[in-house]
């Protein structure tokens, strides 16, 4: 049994910090736990989340507060044991002496915290460009700027960064600067932006989706992304795809609201 270290931590609007002690336990960059939420069968369905970092037995959580199961982490949460499965699911390759372009979105830069120090760590350069839609739902954006070699934030209002979307500002870093690898997570829309922005070059992209997961144990198929190579599974083939493999089209057309997740 992993125990909540302490009450969860206001970061910003509607966004919290979890830390978990889960033992001897070890996830990497991109994997995912499902927690149990709630004193009893309502909400019935866990909930995933990111891992947003590790340091020894300890991992954070960057939770938006959406619906019933976040609320209840949020408001009624306490110290003590908390029931979880992890680490779950397929996480982001981890290249060494490359460099890196980490674009992340909201609550999806969550993970990539995580994915750039294990970068850093490896000798890849880490170019991070931050995402929102208002300076108010930034989260631990020292952190960010701390691990990266170059950091550039952008929000949809402008109250910080430049003004407008993180895939604009992405198109204008690309052009300046050569990369091996693109590392993205966020809304469906921005994903498939930036996969199709590089998929004639030899730039590799990885995408961590955010499809509904039920089990989140590849037991009901609820998360199915369809793929080059079929339907693929997201909580145990993914989070993490080729950006260039993916049918983008059938994913956003299947596309669930945040808040049937939380």
């Amino acid at each position: 049994m992993a125990v909540l270290l302490e009450k969860p931590e206001l970061l910003c609007r509607d966004h919290i910090l979890c830390r978990i002690d889960v033992g001897d336990i070890v996830t990497a960059p991109g994997q995912f736990v499902n927690v149990r939420v709630g004193e009893s069968m309502d909400p019935l369905l866990r909930r995933p989340f990111s891992v947003h970092n590790q340091e020894g037995n300890v991992i954070e959580l960057v939770i938006q507060v959406l619906g019933k199961g976040t609320r209840w982490l949020r408001d009624y949460a306490k110290p003590g044991d908390i029931d979880l499965l992890l680490p779950l699911g397929k996480g982001f390759s981890l290249p060494e002496k490359s460099s890196a372009l980490l674009v992340g979105g909201g609550v999806g830069n969550a993970p990539l915290y995580y994915l750039a120090r294990a970068l850093r760590n490896r000798g890849t350069n880490v170019t991070y460009l931050y995402g929102s839609r208002t300076r108010e739902c930034m989260f631990l954006r020292d952190r960010y700027k701390e691990i990266a070699d170059i950091f550039f934030e952008a929000t949809d209002d402008g109250s910080c960064g430049e003004k407008g979307r993180i895939t604009d500002l992405a198109e204008k870093v690309i052009e300046k600067k050569s990369f091996t690898h693109v590392f993205t997570c966020g809304p469906t829309p921005m994903m498939r932006t930036l996969a199709e922005m590089v998929k004639n070059s030899g730039i590799h992209i990885e995408v961590s989706v955010e499809n509904y997961f039920g089990c989140g144990v590849g037991l009901c198929s609820g998360c199915t992304v369809e793929t080059v190579h079929g339907n693929r599974r997201a909580c145990v083939d993914g989070p993490v795809f080729d950006g260039k493999e993916i049918n983008w089209d059938a994913l956003q057309g299947s596309h669930y609201d945040e808040a049937c997740r939380a």
